[in-house]
């Protein structure tokens, strides 16, 4: 049955909530104004700047290293990295088709950077650390022309290429104490490099930004100063500020039509130097360190992303930041939305916990509990705490408008809290512990007190779902066992086990079943009355499935894990009706609004996917 995801109709994707701020220059914007192109994991997204819609080209089998435009838009390019040994591709993409318009394949590991000659006729590629070399590919013909070592064996590896904003034949490549200009020689299919002379100078370049009259480039240093070469004599002109330097280095730069420079530093702020003398005019502080920054048309309006995952606006003339975009910087781990309500769903990554407005996709809230990590999260019924499971062993509950912190369970499990369910009248948690303890907490206005401590698992548990009528609940753990729990004598009622690590547990609406899934990809139905297996269908041809979530009706579940895809079932039939295709990384949780109208799916790479329900077939 899994095998039947190409035949399957396609789920249909909404928005996706994603952007991987740590790659340099890893968000361009499109020459036609209209579009921002942006990388998360193994995807690429174009962004429509008017209607906010999203395109995503998928290609990539690993995640994306570099991205770039070339002069008309045209043509995209895209690199990646790969596992040691295998060559990484490089993409190029038709961007009126939104198709592959060629593969290339000879770097080993890693494609550092790239960049499009102005006229479009090549593409100039660099290796990572493992490879190092400099390769120079005629677009048209999709061949590689010639290559080149991108470094002598004296200096460090390459960080960074470009091409000159004239010429074809010249482009300049720099990095860890290299600095060199490359000329084309298209008749003796050959590149020949001149180095930069700094002199007593040593710098680690991040980026470089060549003048539009192609007389000077400029190169940013993780040192937080620039230089600025010749490029006709190759000789070191200036470098600067000698006393306000970038803090953590300069990532990214771009020059303005003006001429003055627009710096991205690793501490967040954004300047604006002055050409002459690299002297600051503006400044803005932004969260988290800038990799990114580019010009829309002339530069009147500029967007920056940050290793925070953030995305701003600026205009020129007024230089104040807009926050355009924000989403989890690293893996989200869980999603829930309240009881009886689709506007809004809660997601928790990191130290983080974010509220989202769905149908704007808009971040509400964040609650943030530096250096601790949260494991789950789940709403009261009535909606007045967000409660949550955290590595450090507490149990904390926050309310949803503010993100005040409303409750603390000290000490609730010795390895950290890993799954937690709440009671339909919220008056009393359950929750699971990497030690394998599940715990039943009553929770008072001012207080909580410890009810019963159970004791059968024998590894983390991983799942916990209440019955309706709150006097029994169903944990699923990493032991290869789910046990059914009786809520009023606190003891087992029934136990199911399997060859597999539970990592998902959901009771059919008629409770008289149960649907576990794990590690050993298939999804088992099971009797709760005497823990009898029902039927096994084959839920993924790779990868462990680690979220399952049922409908109200219990007429369709879905399920996402390893193979990146979000299947949506037919409960009776065990029959896949729909698969969702969008995901770069593991699927980690997927859950489906009350009403029927989203499913909502989180993975490794930080990426919140919205689908559509689909409307059933009559």
């Amino acid at each position: 049955m899994a095998g039947d995801s190409e035949e399957a109709p396609q789920l249909e994707l909404e928005v996706v909530i994603g952007f991987n701020g740590h790659i340099v220059s890893g968000m361009v914007a499109h020459p036609d104004r209209e579009h921002l192109i942006y990388c998360l994991g193994c995807n690429i997204i174009i962004k429509s700047l008017l209607t906010n819609k999203q395109d995503i080209l998928y290609g990539h089998t690993n995640n994306v290293s570099c991205v770039n435009v070339s002069k008309s838009g045209r043509y995209l390019a895209s690199g990646q990295v790969t596992f040691m040994g295998f060559k990484a591709d490089v993409i190029i993409w038709d961007f009126s088709k939104k198709c592959i318009h060629a593969r290339l394949q000879l770097h080993k590991a890693k494609v550092e950077a790239l960049a499009f000659s102005p006229g479009e006729k090549y593409l100039v590629t660099l290796g990572g650390q493992d490879d190092n070399n400099v390769v120079v590919w005629n677009v048209e013909t999709k061949e590689a022309i010639c290559g080149s070592p991108a470094s002598a064996n004296s200096s460090g590896h390459c960080l960074t290429v470009q091409f000159c904003n004239n010429t074809d034949e010249v482009f300049v490549s720099a990095g860890n104490g290299t600095v060199r200009v490359w000329e084309l020689d298209l008749a003796n299919r050959k590149i020949r490099a001149t180095e930069c002379q700094s002199g007593q100078l040593k710098r680690i370049v991040k980026c470089v930004e060549i003048r539009q009259d192609d007389t000077y480039f400029y190169c940013g240093t993780t040192s937080g100063d620039i230089l600025k070469f010749n490029l006709k004599t190759r000789l070191l002109n200036r470098f600067g500020p000698v006393k306000q330097k970038c803090i953590k280095g300069v990532n990214a730069m771009k020059e303005l039509i003006t001429g003055d420079l627009l710096v991205g530093s690793g501490d967040g702020t954004i300047t604006l130097c002055s050409e002459s003398n690299f002297k600051t005019l503006k400044r803005v502080q932004l969260e988290g360190g800038v990799t990114s920054v580019t010009l829309r048309g002339e530069g009147q309006q500029f967007f920056v992303g940050t290793e925070a995952s953030q995305m701003y606006r600026f205009n020129y003339v007024d230089f104040k930041e807009e926050v355009i975009a924000t989403s989890h910087s690293s893996a989200v781990v869980d999603a829930a939305f309240p009881h009886g309500s689709s506007e809004l769903f809660a997601t928790c990554s990191g130290s983080d916990i974010r509220v989202w407005h769905t149908d704007m996709s808009k971040e509400m809230l964040r609650i943030s509990v530096s250096n601790m990590t949260c494991n789950a999260i789940t709403f009261t019924t009535d909606g007045t705490s967000i409660i949550s499971a955290w590595n450090d062993g507490k149990i904390r509950g926050f309310t949803p408008e503010t993100g005040k912190l409303r409750l603390t369970v000290e000490n609730a499990h010795s390895m950290g809290v890993t799954a937690i369910a709440i009671t339909k009248d919220s008056s009393r948690i359950v929750s699971g512990g990497g030690e394998g303890q599940v715990r039943v907490w009553k929770i008072l206005k001012d207080s909580h007190t410890l009810l019963e401590i159970m004791k059968e698992h024998k590894a983390s548990v991983n799942c916990i779902k209440i019955k309706s009528n709150d006097k029994e609940c169903v944990t699923a753990s990493s032991d290869g066992t789910c046990i059914i729990w009786d809520l009023v004598r606190f003891v087992r009622n029934q136990m199911v086990l399997a060859n597999t690590l539970f990592k998902t547990v959901c009771y059919h609406p008629d409770e008289d079943q149960i649907i576990t899934s794990g590690t050993d990809r298939k999804i088992a139905y099971w009797e709760v009355y005497d823990g009898s297996a029902i039927r096994t269908l084959e839920g993924s041809l790779s990868g462990a499935i680690n979220g399952m979530h049922i409908t109200l009706d219990g007429k369709y579940f879905v399920t996402g894990g390893g193979d990146k895809l979000v299947k949506l079932w037919g409960y009776d039939n065990g029959d896949m009706s729909h698969v969702g295709i969008g995901h770069s990384g593991s699927i980690t949780s997927v859950k489906i609004c009350s009403n029927n109208k989203y499913i909502i799916s989180t993975s490794t790479d930080g990426g919140v996917l919205r689908w559509r329900f689909p409307e059933p077939a009559h």
